[in-house]
């Protein structure tokens, strides 16, 4: 199948896979709603959002403390789950928490990369659930995109 005829398939598995993120926020509708925000950040979205005892992550790309996106995937993939990492502690999360992970690709064939970089973050018998695919593009030149959900504990 050429790339013209997958292309609806991308999409229904990137609508799919937000549809799933956001399950839980449903069910906990009259949940009360916490935006961790930067002020004055020129990006318009929150890194988290806290709803009842879920936190959701916005993506993460591989930005350095400076923030440059480094050469290759492996650079990038650490520098990605770095920033989940702090993204996480920042909402009063550690990676233990974190139950599910949405990783979109530039390159599938760097999936193998990508896993030895993400297994690094998370204890062996603790690895989220997770969902991965290949996208054509990402924001910013990126290689690799990385969203997730943690449990919170209650305040």
């Amino acid at each position: 199948m050429d790339l013209k005829m997958r292309t609806p398939f991308y999409i229904a598995g990137a609508m799919l896979s937000c549809l799933l993120n956001i399950t839980p926020a449903l069910a906990q509708s009259d949940a009360p709603v916490t935006y961790y925000h930067d002020a004055g950040s020129k990006w318009p979205f929150s890194p988290a959002v806290r709803v009842g005892d879920v936190i959701y992550l916005s993506g993460q790309v591989g930005f350095d403390a400076n923030g440059h996106l480094p050469g290759g995937m492996e650079a990038q993939a650490r520098a990605a789950m770095n920033n989940v990492a702090a993204t996480a502690k920042r909402a009063g999360v550690g990676m233990d928490n974190v139950f599910k992970c949405t990783v979109m690709l530039s390159d599938m064939k760097q999936w193998p990369t990508f896993n030895k970089i993400y297994v690094e973050y998370f204890k062996p018998d603790r690895l989220p659930a997770r969902t991965a695919f290949g996208a054509n593009g990402l924001a910013l030149g990126a290689l690799l995109e990385i969203d997730c959900m943690a449990a919170a504990p209650a305040k």
